[in-house]
């Protein structure tokens, strides 16, 4: 018999939390405490939950309580990229269904007018299932939207990578080569942050999700798992990536950027290859580049670009679902 418990009931602590986590099918950074203890204690109303089986834990919950349009939502947490129930790999077909029930069971609790989940993408479970996705279905959760992420498989023989790239990013990568361009793990966050300010105030009249400071905050509290590579000429930053290793089989590119002024040296294309390379090496089976459609419209030269480099997508659904 499944149970369920808020969080803040105090029984489970976050350490044994973030354990299972670690030990779970499906979990991710985003799903742990520690990640979301970067954000200020009075940002989101926590309303994260956590299930017994048996007395024993077997899946947790990150959720918060938000107010919109007048309406109150219990959501995956709003801190993170994606949410939705971490759970071990024996999960079955009917527990799926329960745990569903226990998540209305919990929004019906608090009162709330909605609920809505943001799933991670299928790729980020160990034993691949739609349970979850069939049973919000069947219980009359709707898509709210239907995201297009870009995956990279990190199959490939090591040195065949570039013959898995289209022409145009061979030539690129190959270019930024010849000029002399090196691809360094760095810890020069500021010189980062400046180059992926002034690129997004350029190209998309926007500033980034995350201050400079919270950026150090995370990379602090995972120092092995948050890693900026960066791409110099002549020991100067042009181009950056920051990378979540988010669990054992997936990394996410965070914060893609480079600096206008030396695009002609084709940086970002030499950062992916010498990252895909490494990632692999390092036992990741996915790259996940992040979305590049935004409520469902499509960005085609963002989408385009990534294709260059092998990358095909795959879904990040909202599901959500009116009370």
């Amino acid at each position: 018999m499944l149970e369920y418990f808020q969080f803040d009931d105090k029984k489970l602590t976050s350490e044994e939390w973030d354990n299972f986590v670690d030990d779970s099918d499906n979990g991710t950074l985003f799903s742990k405490r520690k990640f979301l203890s970067y954000h200020a204690k009075d940002k989101f109303n926590d309303k994260s939950i956590y299930i017994s089986k048996n007395g024993k834990l077997y899946s947790v919950f990150t959720a918060a309580l938000i107010e919109r349009d007048g309406k109150k939502i219990l959501s995956s947490h709003p801190g993170a990229s994606y949410g939705g129930y971490v759970y071990k790999s024996e999960l079955n077909f009917k527990e799926a269904h329960d745990l569903i029930d226990i998540l209305m069971e919990h929004a019906n609790n608090l009162k709330a007018d909605r609920i809505q989940i943001t799933l991670a993408p299928i790729i980020y479970q160990t034993k691949y299932s739609n349970y979850i996705d069939f049973a919000l279905v069947r219980n009359g959760f709707q898509y709210l939207k239907r995201e297009v992420s870009s995956i990279v498989q990190l199959d490939f023989e090591p040195d065949q990578l570039l013959n898995t790239y289209r022409a145009e990013a061979r030539t690129a990568t190959k270019k930024a080569l010849k000029k002399g361009v090196e691809i360094v793990e760095t810890e020069r966050f500021d010189e980062y942050y400046e180059i992926l300010k002034k690129n997004l105030k350029l190209r998309h009249g926007v500033n980034p999700a995350h201050t400079l400071d919270e950026l150090k905050k995370v990379k602090s509290l995972f120092p092995s798992k948050v890693r900026l590579w960066g791409a110099f000429f002549n020991d100067k930053m042009i181009a950056g990536v920051c990378n979540f290793s988010v669990n054992k089989n997936v990394v996410l590119a965070f914060y893609i950027s480079h600096d206008e002024a030396y695009q002609e040296y084709r940086p970002v294309n030499l950062l992916f290859y010498e990252i895909m390379k490494r990632y692999q090496a390092e036992g990741f089976k996915f790259l996940d580049f992040g979305i590049f459609t935004v409520i469902m419209e499509p960005n085609w030269g963002l989408g385009r670009f990534k294709e260059n480099f092998g990358a095909r997508g795959i879904f990040r659904d909202t599901f959500y679902k009116d009370l």
